[in-house]
């Protein structure tokens, strides 16, 4: 980690963290719970609604700065990150949490819809986290030791598939493999790079998932965004030194999602006629675990 001065508990004291669509939602959560554990924080949102959050974190006796922007932007995703750096004095934790959706059938899937959940998923993660990385960068060549952390925000649509989210899906599908490829071209800079796939309660899930996403009488609310909140800040600190992985957190459960593995080859000495394959084929899935069913299938 960088040096800076800050507070002297908490499991991130004196971390800079920047957390990007913390204007509601799981970001607002991510925003409180890093402030709480001593983290100086940069929050960005389109919304208006992210200075609402900062003042929310400086209300508690946190430091925090507010920048409304579009985080795919090029120009303005670096702008973010100068501004952790020139505001707190450097940058150890990055926290890709925008994202949109529009959901729809394929077939009736329009263009600008498929655009717009691309842009600011995928590339709302891969702007900042390569602004980020050029400047960890700069600072390892220097000789300064760097403990720096990102957290991306996959999905389970991402992981398993999901009808009626085709563009959704991609893009977390997406995220899910740019976290493993920037979790080893990072790690000679001392980069560590996981992602989360959360189920919570949200402004984006609420009306899809109502009747899952109610408040419980009593007892304890596994829907609450702040339980996911708890990874993200683990995940954030210098306790994480688990890097590529996808952490599939709800409630008080949290699990490692295993992706895509070489499966038993069938082999042979020369090139496979077609007709050859039914066979073949056949008995590969036959010997195959079954995939996890695509949600709502």
């Amino acid at each position: 980690m960088t040096e800076h001065d800050g507070p002297t508990a908490g499991i991130c004291a004196g971390r800079v963290a920047i957390i990007t669509g913390a204007g509601q939602g799981l970001g607002r959560a991510h925003a409180l719970e890093f402030a709480r554990h001593g983290a100086k924080v940069v929050l960005n949102d389109m919304s208006p609604s992210v200075e609402d959050v900062a003042a929310e974190v400086r209300a508690a006796g946190g430091e925090a700065v507010a920048v409304v922007a579009d985080i795919a932007d090029w120009t303005a995703s670096k702008g973010v990150i100068d501004l952790a750096v020139s505001t707190f004095g450097g940058l150890d934790t990055l926290v890709n949490n925008a994202g949109i959706n529009r959901d729809r059938m394929l077939v009736n899937m329009s263009e600008s819809e498929w655009d717009q959940v691309m842009t600011v998923n995928l590339k709302g993660h891969f702007a900042p986290l390569r602004h980020a990385v050029a400047w960890w960068r700069d600072q390892a060549k220097a000789g300064n030791r760097i403990a720096a952390r990102v957290v991306n925000t996959s999905s389970g649509a991402g992981l398993m598939g999901s009808v009626g989210q085709g563009n959704y899906g991609a893009s977390k599908a997406g995220i899910a493999a740019l976290t493993q490829v920037a979790a080893v071209e990072f790690a000679r800079y001392g980069v560590v790079v996981n992602a989360i796939a959360p189920s919570a309660r949200t402004p984006m899930t609420e009306a899809v998932f109502a009747e899952r996403m109610a408040k419980p009488a009593d007892g304890f609310d596994a829907m609450d965004p702040a339980n996911v909140s708890s990874l993200v800040v683990w995940l954030g600190s210098d306790e994480a030194t688990t890097t590529g992985r996808v952490f599939e957190i709800e409630g008080g459960e949290v699990s490692l999602a295993d992706g895509w593995r070489h499966g038993p080859p069938a082999v042979k000495n020369g090139r496979w006629e077609p007709q050859e394959l039914t066979a073949v084929i056949a008995d590969l899935v036959a010997k195959a675990e079954p995939p996890t069913p695509v949600y709502g299938a």
